[in-house]
């Protein structure tokens, strides 16, 4: 299911979703010619595909006649490995394929680097608990530790807005809009990135709304096309399952993803006009994969530190 030797392709989770479900396996989504930037294949291009597949020959979307006398270059698929002893075999499904095919060509294209740090989330922690019940009652909707990180993303990509970016050859995208994607489980345990669209623009209150609203719609497997699309930055909570920290990687063609962690009580030493004390304090590790051809590593730790500060600097007495 891998692209031939020198392929620089790369697919939106929208598309893989589409290839998934109708069955379009990668050699064939290959040859499916794209209309988008650098010749990337489109919604349109794969649903018009899709649409017309019984209706003309699969030579009609092939590369080139030249690339077609050749068969000897595309790269054998190797013979499953025997397996012996008390084992289980199971096959991967189309998009799990898909998605491993993503990944992979993620890591062959972008230089990645993995920054990290800690935030020390108490005040956020107290906050939370504090407002829940009445935030859900006035507003009837949960909050969840999701929306505030997302906030605190858009305030920090404000400052730093490079790392809200793609590459196009030797062309640097800088994006005005700011989508953030966020990591989410379908109902088969593959993940997906909904996109919160134009983050910036809205409060807690939206961000909330938007985030339970696509965290609900892909478990219940009912995300529209369009809530995938156009990301420019993504979120990945590991924490959710419990890890301390990540190195995620990066969502193409965007240029970073940050992956919070779980948090955890720690004690910790505290500078007072008296002196320093140990306190127990609610922490938390977030990790910053970026891609070193754009983002260096002083612009990688300074918007890292950025979305720490934002989130230590939370204000335990926010009105709801």
């Amino acid at each position: 299911m891998f692209a031939p030797a020198g392929s620089n392709k790369f697919y939106s989770p929208l598309v893989l979703n589409i290839a998934s479900q109708e069955g379009v396996g990668m050699a064939e989504l290959e040859r499916i010619p794209g209309t988008g930037n650098e010749g990337r294949v489109t919604k349109k291009d794969i649903l018009n595909y899709v649409a017309n597949r019984g209706n003309a020959p699969v030579a009609s979307a092939a590369p080139a006649p030249q690339a077609q006398a050749t068969p000897a270059a595309e790269t054998p698929r190797a013979a499953p490995a025997p397996v012996s002893g008390n084992v289980e075999i199971i096959e991967m499904d189309r998009m799990r394929k898909l998605i491993a095919e993503h990944m992979v060509r993620s890591k062959a294209t972008s230089p990645h680097v993995t920054s990290f740090t800690e935030a020390d989330v108490t005040n956020l922690v107290r906050w939370r608990e504090k407002a829940k019940g009445p935030f859900e009652k006035k507003y009837g909707e949960k909050i969840t530790f999701t929306p505030i990180f997302i906030e605190a993303i858009v305030k920090s990509i404000s400052k730093y807005p490079m790392i809200n970016s793609s590459l196009d050859g030797d062309r640097i995208i800088v994006k005005k809009d700011i989508n953030i994607g966020m990591a989410a489980a379908l109902p088969s345990g593959n993940l997906i990135v909904p996109v919160i669209k134009n983050a910036d623009t809205k409060n807690l209150i939206g961000l909330t709304k938007d985030v339970n609203y696509l965290a609900n719609a892909a478990r219940g497997g009912k995300l529209k096309a369009d809530d995938t699309q156009g990301g420019t930055f993504t979120l990945t909570n590991v924490g959710t399952f419990g890890s301390l920290m990540g190195t995620p990687i990066i969502n193409q063609p965007q240029v970073a993803i940050l992956a919070v962690g779980s948090i955890k009580k720690r004690p910790m030493v505290l500078e007072t006009p008296e002196g320093d004390v140990i306190a127990i304090r609610h922490m938390m590790y977030l990790s910053l994969s970026y891609d070193h051809r754009i983002v260096d590593g002083s612009l990688g730790a300074s918007f890292l530190t950025a979305v720490a500060n934002e989130l230590e600097a939370f204000d335990a007495t926010r009105p709801i």
